[in-house]
């Protein structure tokens, strides 16, 4: 991993001058690079759930957060550019956030709060309106398998104010890669992909209620055994 991200973020600063969507493509080789590692590697295979979910229009993808893989996987495997929302530190990382500065995305600074809120509306609105998609992790960190963190209502807030719909996604990934492990247990994870929910007639709050109630309902369905409340 350490290895792929030094050469492709070097190959990333040479295809900085193409036009985006040929620079994102190149840059999210290293995505379908180290998820082909983990499956050849660490037996970490995935299948798709509802991948005819997808709509072919502007969206929100909110998404289940248990690993890192899912961060890795989702930028090259959905049907539109990704667009992260993230802590602007990130950007500080050698190599690996130098060349995510190379894309479209969205770093806050969290102390800005309010503020920060708007800087996220402000530019969601251009990247939507350019034909990406914005996806955030709305647990806002990574949770472990078979817990719930709080459901935050950024995601549902930034779709009521630009009329995008919600993609919700859950998965399983953290029984192979759990959060701030090191080692790697193969097995495979199912990515399922829930409905489009328009947020007409929605809160923030009610949305995001709604797509909290379908990603943890639709956790208990991929990964009954380590769900004890059935």
């Amino acid at each position: 991993m350490v290895l792929a991200t030094v050469v492709w973020a070097c190959v990333c600063f040479l295809v900085a001058p193409l036009p985006y969507n040929k620079r994102f493509w190149v840059t999210s080789r290293w995505n379908v690079f180290i998820i082909w590692c983990l499956k050849v590697i660490c037996g970490i295979r995935y299948q798709f759930k509802g991948y005819e979910n997808l709509p072919d229009a502007p969206a929100i993808v909110l998404s289940k957060h248990q690993s890192a893989w899912e961060t890795i996987f989702l930028l090259p495997s959905l049907t539109r550019p990704l667009v992260f929302v993230f802590k602007k530190e990130i950007l500080y990382i050698p190599f690996f956030g130098w060349a995510m500065a190379l894309l479209r995305m969205i770093p806050i600074d969290r102390k800005e709060g309010k503020n920060a809120f708007a800087h996220v509306v402000r530019h969601g609105k251009r990247r939507l309106a350019d034909g990406q998609w914005i996806i955030m992790f709305p647990e806002g960190t990574r949770i472990p398998v078979g817990k719930k963190g709080k459901y935050k209502s950024g995601g549902a807030r930034l779709a009521v104010e630009t009329h995008a719909v919600v993609v919700p996604i859950a998965h399983n990934s953290g029984e192979c890669w759990p959060k701030n492990s090191f080692i790697k247990r193969p097995g495979l994870v199912t990515v399922s992909i829930g409905k489009p929910i328009s947020p007409a007639h929605h809160t923030p709050e009610s949305l995001m209620q709604e797509v909290e109630n379908w990603i943890e309902s639709e956790m208990r369905v991929i990964s009954p055994h380590v769900y004890t409340d059935g």
